[in-house]
C-alpha cells in the first residue's frame, strides 16, 4: 500500500496556497463581474485577459528563460481552477495558452521558442487551437 509520502509531489505547497488566494481574489474582483455578460454576449472575455495579464497569470507555465514565471503544472492548474470558479470562458485563457504552447516548449527549436514564448510571457501574444 502506498504511503502518504508517495503523494507529496501533488500536495500543494505554501506558495501554491498563496497563489490560490491571490488568484481567487483577483478572479472575484476583476473577472466575476463580467462573467454573465461574456456568456450572454458570446464574446471574448477581454476584462479577464487584461486582469490576468496585468498580474502575470495568463501563462504562468512559460519557462523563466523566455521571460515567464516557470510555474509548475500544479500552479498552472490552480490558476485555471480559480478563474473557472467565477467564469468558465475566462479560464480558457490560461488553459489554452498552456495547451497551445506546450508542443513548442517540448519539441520546438530554440528559435521557435524565443519567437513565441517571450511574447506569450509578456502578454503580447496568445496561443490558440482549432478543432
Amino acid at each position: 500500500m502506498a504511503g502518504s509520502a508517495d503523494f507529496d509531489l501533488y500536495r500543494p505547497s505554501e506558495e501554491h496556497d498563496m497563489l490560490r488566494d491571490a488568484v481567487r481574489s483577483l478572479a472575484e474582483a476583476k473577472i466575476a463581474p463580467h462573467a454573465a455578460a461574456v456568456d450572454e454576449e458570446a464574446r471574448f472575455p477581454r476584462e479577464a485577459l487584461d486582469a490576468l495579464t496585468a498580474n502575470d497569470l495568463h501563462a504562468v507555465h512559460v519557462p523563466e528563460e523566455y521571460g515567464g514565471a516557470g510555474a509548475d503544472a500544479l500552479a498552472t492548474v490552480i490558476v485555471i481552477e480559480e478563474v473557472a470558479r467565477v467564469c468558465a470562458s475566462s479560464s480558457l485563457i490560461p488553459a489554452v495558452n498552456k495547451l497551445g504552447s506546450l508542443p513548442v516548449i517540448l519539441s520546438g527549436s530554440e528559435e521557435l521558442k524565443k519567437k513565441y514564448m517571450a511574447p506569450l510571457a509578456k502578454g503580447e501574444g496568445m496561443f490558440s487551437y482549432l478543432s
